[in-house]
């Protein structure tokens, strides 16, 4: 059963350079990126405050821009926001203990012993990342959704959106998809994929305990799937996370069990409280763009001619990946370009991908190629890397 809804007629508000969707780690860099190139940018967020999963979903863990032996392989934006993160200090990790100290500090010694990550504040590095972004030119649009797009000769002209003044469209030379789940991808037209595995219930939290403020993070991501034994059955329930309903499953449940796991320690009290909750659902991997390449984790240590950056694997030490351009772009759609955890990989990649570091990476070398290209299957590849390089990003293994 269907409803008939009225022909309607959607002004356009505004016309830029680069439209970014999506604020997260990847967007942010993405739009922080272009602007540098002195583009006129736009970032939609449909939250009103920057940052997705790292900051509204409280997984407030800036994983290792290092490869675990002591050598930094992501550079660029990348380590602008980790330092940004931290810089008016860190939070406690779980055990009591300060990631990070030895690589800022420039402690050789230390750097063998520990990884480039740090613990930072959520509501700070979001307002951190808003004012980093508004330095640089980028105007902002909170509170509104990408829910669809006008596509003409394989280009998107426009995108739609809805907000709170109704719907509007904004045309742009080239938009850049970092919603997470490749939603501008999907309204373009462009092939996308499912991630097959699924997600199983997250429930970060913060919490109030014997005075001491820590990060609760109940539930945590999967192994994929090929590496699991035959013998080892998962009866945990899976979530796309990819229709309301389902999220709104997911996000219930997740407040139970923040509910439950409180519980088992006290009521509240001056010592102990819940401080905050996540305000999205805790999803890691739904859709990603089927772009012209896609990469897979055997391929650590792999030269590309098209490389963007470095990432390393944040699982283990040693794994070191350099990503392709080829895995930020479809055949399907000329000016639009994918980055964060949307970009073209099979599900073994993924959850190398998704991860903060990841989504710097590919975030800069989305906004740089919007800034300077409006075709990325034709384009100038010594251009992005030169510029790439100019903002301090090394491209090749060799190079570090």
């Amino acid at each position: 059963m269907y409803i008939t809804e009225p022909l309607r007629k959607t002004e356009i508000k505004g016309h830029y350079d680069v439209i970014v969707s999506g604020g997260g780690i990847a967007g942010i860099s993405a739009a922080l990126a272009a602007g540098r190139q002195g583009k006129r940018v736009l970032l939609i967020e449909k939250m009103y405050m920057l940052g997705g999963l790292a900051t509204a979903g409280l997984i407030t863990i800036y994983l290792p821009l290092c490869d675990g032996k002591g050598r930094q392989v992501s550079f660029g934006i990348a380590e602008e926001l980790l330092r940004l993160s931290v810089k008016y200090g860190y939070e406690p990790t779980v055990d009591g203990g300060k990631r990070g100290y030895a690589w800022i500090e420039n402690d050789a010694e230390g750097k063998a012993k520990h990884r480039f990550e740090v613990q930072f504040n959520a509501n700070l590095f979001a307002i951190l990342c808003e004012g980093l972004l508004i330095q640089n030119g980028v105007e902002l649009l909170y509170g509104t959704a990408v829910c669809g797009c006008n596509v003409e000769n394989q280009r998107i002209t426009a995108v739609i959106t809805e907000g709170k003044d109704g719907r509007q469209a904004f045309t742009a030379n080239s938009f850049v998809d970092s919603t997470g789940d490749a939603d501008l991808c999907l309204y373009s037209g462009a092939k996308t994929r499912v991630f097959g595995q699924g997600n199983v219930l997250a429930s970060w939290y913060y919490e109030l305990l014997e005075n001491k403020y820590r990060l609760n993070p109940l539930g945590f991501s999967d192994i994929p799937e090929k590496y699991k034994k035959a013998e080892a059955e998962d009866k945990r329930k899976r979530y796309c996370g990819l229709t309301s309903r389902e999220l709104t499953e997911m996000t219930v449940e997740a407040h139970s069990a923040i509910k439950q796991d409180f519980l088992k320690k006290g009521g509240i009290d001056q010592s102990h409280a819940v401080c905050s909750i996540a305000t999205v659902p805790q999803v890691r991997m739904t859709r990603c763009i089927a772009g012209a390449y896609s990469m897979n984790d055997t391929e650590s240590f792999k030269y590309f001619d098209d490389s963007i950056g470095i990432i390393s694997d944040w699982r283990k030490p040693g794994p070191v990946y350099e990503i392709p351009f080829s895995c930020l772009y479809g055949k399907e759609i000329k000016n639009l370009v994918a980055c964060g955890r949307c970009i073209s990989v099979e599900d073994d990649m993924w959850d190398i991908t998704r991860v903060i570091p990841a989504c710097a990476v590919t975030g800069e070398a989305a906004g740089i190629a919007a800034a300077i290209a409006d075709d990325f299957e034709n384009i100038d590849y010594n251009e992005l890397s030169n510029r790439l390089r100019q903002a301090g990003v090394k491209l090749h293994i060799q190079e570090i």
